[in-house]
């Protein structure tokens, strides 16, 4: 990704800003379920830089085998991200010895990315997406989305009765969820799904991925 190597004050000013959108910090690599988690994540939302060998405080602690941790990283990123993720590893070389792991992750143009814990059983697949500073698991229709958004056909839909009850309840209440739309305008949970993705597609709704329930917004509310 031809980037110029970080120096120590340019990882102080990133580590400066705290956790974000776009950044995360971890302490250790040796949970690297957990950090191949947010290498989907960004890739499935904007993009975002890894430090590894920083705490949740903002100490730069750095990393003392750090050709090990980076080995280890490579290997899960490349075994466990399906598709393949593109990414670059840079390292911060700090005055104790030690380094700090710096991960790149471009936002992709291949979503949705999944974490495949078992390579054997692709059913166990969850793809992931950024909120804020936290990384959670996509629902089915953000993983619709994400794959709807990379096809970037133009959607057509057409402004029947349950489109109507829906922007009826938008100009009332400030979201929706796939369920309460279900309800709202008296359709299977199916439809008020398809119906959902295909109106963020057409850029009329916007989603906000949440760990709980996912909310739809009219896209003049934002």
């Amino acid at each position: 990704m031809g980037r110029s190597n970080m120096d120590y004050r340019a990882l102080k000013d990133l580590v400066r800003q705290g956790e974000g959108s776009n950044l995360e910090f971890k302490l250790k690599s040796n949970h690297p379920e957990r950090i191949i988690r947010e290498v989907v994540a960004f890739a499935n939302t904007d993009g975002g830089t890894l430090l590894i060998g920083i705490g949740d405080d903002k100490t730069i602690q750095g990393l003392k085998y750090a050709d090990e941790d980076e080995y280890l990283l490579t290997r899960a990123i490349e075994k466990y991200c399906y598709p393949a993720i593109d990414y670059s590893i840079d390292r911060v070389t700090l005055a104790c010895d030690r380094d700090v792991l710096v991960i790149y992750v471009p936002r992709s143009e291949n979503r949705p990315h999944y974490v495949i814990p078992d390579p054997t059983n692709q059913e166990l697949k969850k793809a992931y997406v950024r909120v804020d500073d936290k990384s959670i698991q996509a629902s089915k229709e953000v993983r619709e989305i994400l794959k709807g958004e990379k096809a970037s056909r133009n959607i057509r839909f057409s402004y029947g009765e349950k489109e109507q009850k829906l922007m009826q309840h938008l100009g009332e209440h400030d979201s929706i969820t796939v369920d309460l739309f279900a309800s709202v305008a008296g359709i299977s949970r199916k439809i008020a799904s398809r119906t959902l993705v295909l109106l963020v597609l057409a850029n009329v709704l916007q989603v906000h991925p949440n760990e709980m329930t996912d909310r739809y917004t009219s896209r003049a509310a934002y």
